[in-house]
C-alpha cells in the first residue's frame, strides 16, 4: 500500500481526475502489477500478440490510438510505432514508466483523458474517427469501477444496472468505430473466479456485469492475484477474451 501511495502522488494527472480516483486506481495497479509480474507475465505476451496481430492485419497504417494504454505492460509499443506513422495512447493516467518508454518515439502521442464509456470526448472521437486501428487494452472491465466506487464513496448504492450500461455503451463504441475504415481490438477479462489451493473454485464474478460477448478468437486466463497475494490460501483468476478484429466478431 505505501508503493501505490508514493505512486498516487509522483504520476502526474489533472485534479479533477486525481480527486474521481483515478490516480488512486493506477498506483493500486502499478504496485500489484510489480509484485505479480512473474504471474502475469503469461497473461501480457498473449495480450501483446493480440494486438501485434491486430496490427500486422491492418492495410493502413496510418495511424493507430490505444485506449487504456496504462503501464504499457500489456502493449506492445515499439511494434505499434514501427508499423504506423502515428501511435496516441490514451488514458486518464500515464505512470511514469510509460512516459519514459514514449518518449522514446518521435511518433508516439499522450492524451490524458477519462475514458468514458461512450468515447465522449470530442478529441478522442476525433482521433478515433481517423484512426486505423483502434485498442481497447483490458480497459472494459475497468470502465464501471470508479462510477461505482463514486456513489459508494457518498454512502449510496449504485443504479443496479449501471455496470451493464457502461459495459454495452462501451461495445457499442467499439461497433460504430468497426463499422467505419479502421480495424477494431478488444482485449477484456470477462469473468473473475476465486480458487483455493486445492482448485475449487469458491466464487465467481462475471466482469462483464451480464452482458454477453461473441466467440473470442483466443481466450486464457490470467492469474490476476496468486496465492499471498490477498490471502495465503486463495487467488483469483480472470479469463480473458481477445478479439483482433471485433467487427468479423460481432458478424
Amino acid at each position: 500500500m505505501l508503493v501505490a501511495w508514493a505512486l498516487s502522488l509522483v504520476n502526474p494527472a489533472p485534479r479533477r481526475l486525481r480527486r474521481l480516483g483515478y490516480v488512486r486506481q493506477s498506483g493500486l495497479l502499478h504496485a500489484r502489477s510489480r509484485r505479480c509480474c512473474a504471474a502475469w507475465a503469461p497473461h501480457l505476451m498473449r495480450a501483446r500478440g493480440a494486438i501485434i496481430a491486430a496490427a500486422e492485419a491492418t492495410s493502413e497504417r496510418g495511424s493507430a490510438v490505444v485506449l487504456g494504454s496504462g503501464l504499457l505492460d500489456d502493449v506492445p509499443l515499439d511494434a505499434l510505432a514501427d508499423l504506423f506513422d502515428r501511435v496516441h495512447l490514451v488514458d486518464a493516467v500515464h505512470p511514469w514508466p510509460a512516459r519514459l518508454a514514449a518518449r522514446r518515439h518521435s511518433d508516439v502521442g499522450l492524451m490524458t483523458a477519462e475514458i468514458s464509456a461512450g468515447l465522449t470526448d470530442p478529441d478522442l472521437r476525433e482521433i478515433c474517427a481517423g484512426a486505423d486501428l483502434i485498442v481497447s487494452a483490458n480497459l472494459l472491465s475497468q470502465l464501471p469501477i470508479v462510477p461505482i466506487e463514486a456513489y459508494e464513496a457518498r454512502g449510496r448504492e449504485a443504479p443496479p444496472r449501471l455496470g451493464t450500461q457502461l459495459v454495452e455503451t462501451h461495445l457499442a463504441a467499439l461497433d460504430r468505430l468497426a463499422a467505419g475504415t479502421g480495424r477494431v481490438c478488444l482485449i477484456t477479462d470477462t469473468v473473475q473466479r476465486e480458487e483455493d489451493r486445492a482448485g475449487r473454485v469458491t466464487n465467481t464474478l462475471d466482469l462483464m456485469f451480464g452482458v454477453t460477448l461473441p466467440k473470442p478468437a483466443e481466450a486464457w486466463d490470467w492469474e490476476l492475484a496468486p496465492f499471498g497475494e490477498i490471502d495465503r490460501r486463495r487467488r483469483l483468476i480472470h479469463r480473458v477474451h481477445a478479439y483482433p478484429d471485433w467487427r468479423a466478431a460481432r458478424a
